[in-house]
């Protein structure tokens, strides 16, 4: 099948010049340069119409580029006032949306702080723990992805090259997740016991520090950069009663996957337990560089001059963000219908992937943060990295945009107001890259 996208020397052209101004950051092998986008696509500079499946790393979940009452709502703030140093200054549309965002939060959650980005709020999540608690340490999983500022990526063991020559870190002590699909004990769920969960007490807990000198756990309800994890029903009671036992706090980092993501405003509903701290961005701000941390009321507050930024509470991004809270608000029921129906549509077509072609060794997911695990054979389980590769270049070819994530994943997270028509186009161009990349061996 021939390709239908044609790129020209004006793509390459700018690639090019990106080369020679920006130092190296995450960008993909295909050559996609964004133009606009709309709804269930985005078209780049040479006029190609892409099904987005990736919804700008999760940030557009209402739409690609939001919709037409988010964008007023930012086009009237910036002819009023764009920033009003919001952490040394009173505003009063801050205060609005601060109520509204809380409303979405379980009863006694009465404080937050906003900032500019997922890593910013972890940050906050970071300092604001230890202050509470007075201790020092904090756990974080392998595989969890917090950011990239020094003190998330001291929380963050995705990948090696993360945190490379930027160490020694600040005081975190990773444990196994819930990665049954590549269980590091070599056991099956349920029957294991949950050995993961006993490995954290009877060893980092018991020989590497004292439970009481550690602050908060940071978790992932669904491990994003990590490969869409996503872990037994039951896990996170066992975590949290680690937490409640030891008077540590539980931070959720809900970045990626919170903002209706897996069919629940938060991700960590879906597990039935509640944190202690939550940190959000990504789709927070519909668009624009949002992210709050969210804290428990009966933590109190923090000291004044202890934290702050300049452009916390920025008022464009904060009217993108009442805008699109609001619909969500409005529209939540529905919202989360989509979300579960959409979710389970996708999934039925990537276990489908998953019994029929030798490379997919895992579909997995929640709601509509979904990914499959591709491999070299599914005896080995070996990482399908240029497979995986693969898929992903042949997809863009023909028209959808996808994202890897983990060492051989490809994450499958379109707009939660996506189309089914559009889902089921953006799923066949998907199966056809699999089914190719499968033959090819």
């Amino acid at each position: 099948m021939a390709s239908k996208i044609k790129i020209t020397g004006k793509t390459k052209r700018i690639i090019e010049r990106d080369k020679k101004v920006f130092l190296t950051t995450t960008r993909e092998t295909y050559p996609f340069v964004a133009d606009r986008g709309e709804g269930d696509y985005s078209y780049d500079v040479e006029g190609n119409r892409f099904i987005d499946f990736a919804s700008y790393i999760s940030v557009y979940n209402m739409g690609v580029n939001a919709n037409k009452g988010i964008r007023s709502a930012i086009k009237q703030q910036v002819d009023k006032l764009m920033h009003s140093a919001f952490t040394d200054y009173y505003s009063e549309l801050p205060v609005k949306f601060g109520e509204e965002l809380l409303s979405m939060f379980p009863r006694g959650f009465g404080k937050l702080f906003l900032s500019n980005s997922g890593t910013e709020a972890n940050e906050a999540a970071i300092k604001f723990a230890q202050l509470f608690t007075k201790r020092s340490y904090n756990l974080a999983f392998y595989g969890a992805f917090h950011g990239r500022s020094k003190g998330s990526l001291a929380l963050t063991a995705s990948r090696y090259v993360q945190r490379s020559h930027f160490g020694p870190f600040s005081n975190t002590i990773h444990v196994p997740f819930a990665y049954c699909y590549r269980c590091p004990f070599n056991q099956t769920y349920p029957g294991c016991g949950f050995a993961c969960v006993d490995y954290i007490k009877k060893y980092p807990l018991a020989k590497e520090v004292n439970p009481k000198e550690v602050s908060a756990f940071f978790v992932e309800p669904v491990q994003g950069e990590g490969g869409y994890v996503v872990p037994p029903k039951d896990y996170f009671k066992e975590i949290k009663r680690i937490t409640d036992d030891n008077g540590m706090l539980l931070v959720a980092d809900e970045v990626q996957s919170g903002y209706m993501r897996t069919g629940k405003f938060l991700a960590l509903d879906n597990f039935g337990v509640e944190a202690d701290i939550y940190t959000m961005a990504k789709a927070l701000g519909a668009g624009l560089p949002l992210g709050a941390t969210v804290v428990r009321k009966s933590l109190g507050d923090i000291p004044s001059g202890s934290h702050a930024s300049t452009f916390s509470g920025n008022l464009v991004s904060v009217s993108a963000a009442l805008a699109s809270l609001r619909y969500v608000k409005r529209n939540r029921k529905r919202l989360e219908k989509e979300a579960r129906e959409k979710g389970r549509h996708i999934m039925k077509r990537l276990k489908e992937m998953e019994e029929s072609y030798e490379i997919v060794g895992d579909a997995r997911g929640l709601g509509l943060m979904m990914a499959i695990e591709i491999v070299k054979d599914k005896k080995s389980k070996a990482f399908g990295v240029k497979e995986r590769e693969r898929i992903l270049e042949d997809a863009f070819y023909n028209g959808l945009l996808l994202l890897p994530a983990g060492d051989s994943s490809i994450r499958i997270i379109p707009p939660i107001t996506m189309s089914k028509p559009s889902i089921e186009r953006g799923l066949n161009v998907l199966e056809n890259a699999v089914k190719k990349a499968d033959q090819d061996g």
